[in-house]
């Protein structure tokens, strides 16, 4: 999902200048924001070319991605009850989980379910309730695909020391806060 960015990002001596007719044109903040969106569609377009191989999408791998986690947390719970939270496991709970529409998910599900990834089984508490589950062929699958995908978030971030990656998810996470903060101004 490439956001058609210009590789070629303008000089910090353009924003300055561009400031001059845009007095609400903060030049290091453009010149950040600028660097992230190509930084994550750089990213993104490695990760999805790699995923593309096994016929994946970001958003098929993160409804496959919710339901792992999901299931190895209800296995935890089950074994020694340490985790609080099975996880999301409904369409409408994967849906508030990934941060997507019901439809958008209810798309996502059908589809990995037509590829035998998925299947919708009654809730054994409330049968009109149906859970999302992973098949075998989903964690055959994902034993394929996680040990590529790890090692190319590694070789991808190899270029920062652990003491960069730990800045740079600090500064990542105020600015995710920030922008969760103005999503919730404008909903309100």
């Amino acid at each position: 999902m490439s956001l058609l960015m210009t590789k070629d990002l303008p000089r910090y001596e353009c924003l300055l200048e561009a400031a001059k007719e845009f007095p609400d044109l903060d030049p290091w903040a453009c010149a950040v924001f600028l660097h992230l969106l190509r930084a994550g569609d750089a990213v993104s377009g490695v990760s999805e070319r790699s995923l593309a191989r096994h016929n994946l999408s970001w958003g098929r791998f993160g409804v496959l991605m919710l339901l792992w986690r999901s299931a190895r947390m209800r296995g935890a719970a089950g074994g020694n009850g340490s985790c609080e939270s099975p996880g999301p496991h409904t369409p409408a709970e994967l849906a508030e989980a990934a941060g997507v529409t019901r439809a958008t998910m209810t798309g996502l599900i059908d589809t990995l379910e037509r590829d035998g990834l998925v299947k919708r089984v009654p809730d054994t508490e409330d049968r009109r309730v149906l859970s999302v589950v992973l098949t075998p062929k989903a964690q055959q699958l994902l034993r394929q695909v996680l040990p590529v995908h790890f090692r190319l978030m590694t070789v991808l971030m190899r270029s920062l020391s652990a003491a960069e990656c730990q800045k740079l998810v600090h500064l990542l996470n105020k600015i995710i806060e920030q922008a969760a903060a103005m999503t919730a101004a404008t909903i309100h």
